[in-house]
């Protein structure tokens, strides 16, 4: 019983650890948000360009000339891809940003529909309150673009990066106390 206290203990502290690391690289986003979302950038062009590296590597692995070929482009317009925002992170960032933006419209209208279907229910108003919250930030984004791809994608990183720290900072604190309260 003692192992599994300990072991718990330092599952907890671990956590803890990590919210608050959350936490400080959510603060850092935040007060460096063009550094930020260059980054994020930067890192999703990698990711397409590995993407489509694979895509080459698995070409080979076609039955036919025709899936060969296909995969081979495939890949190769993943490379490009990928290779052309990374060497251009700026523009890759506006791109993801006015994405960002349209998602966040689409995603306040759905939640609008979704109001009007159950506003009879008990809570449905939570859904409006999602939808009206959502639909600002689509405009906070896509009404300044493409000047807001300097801030957006860095700052929304960092608050989110901050809430889940904070998230994670206050139940591993609750584990340890309840456990605490338990060996008492």
């Amino acid at each position: 019983m003692e192992n599994a206290r300990s072991l718990f203990k330092e599952v907890t502290g671990l956590s803890i650890g990590w919210g608050a690391i959350m936490i400080l690289l959510g603060l850092l986003a935040v007060i460096l948000p063009l550094a930020t979302g260059i980054a994020v950038s930067v890192i999703v062009a990698w990711l397409i360009v590995f993407a489509g590296l694979a895509y080459l590597a698995s070409a080979f692995a076609g039955r036919n000339a025709g899936a060969i070929v296909l995969r081979t482009l495939i890949g190769l317009v993943y490379v490009a891809g990928g290779g052309y925002l990374g060497l251009h992170p700026q523009l890759a960032l506006e791109s993801f940003t006015i994405v960002m933006a349209v998602i966040f419209v689409l995603e306040g209208v759905l939640e609008l529909v979704t109001f009007f279907h159950f506003r009879a229910f008990v809570g449905s108003g939570w859904v409006l309150f999602d939808a009206i919250v959502t639909l600002l930030l689509a405009g906070l984004v896509g009404i300044p673009w493409p000047s807001s791809s300097k801030w957006a994608i860095g700052i929304i990183l960092g608050v989110n990066l901050i809430v889940s720290g904070i998230t994670v900072l206050m139940y591993s604190v609750a584990a340890r106390k309840t456990l605490e309260a338990f060996n008492s």
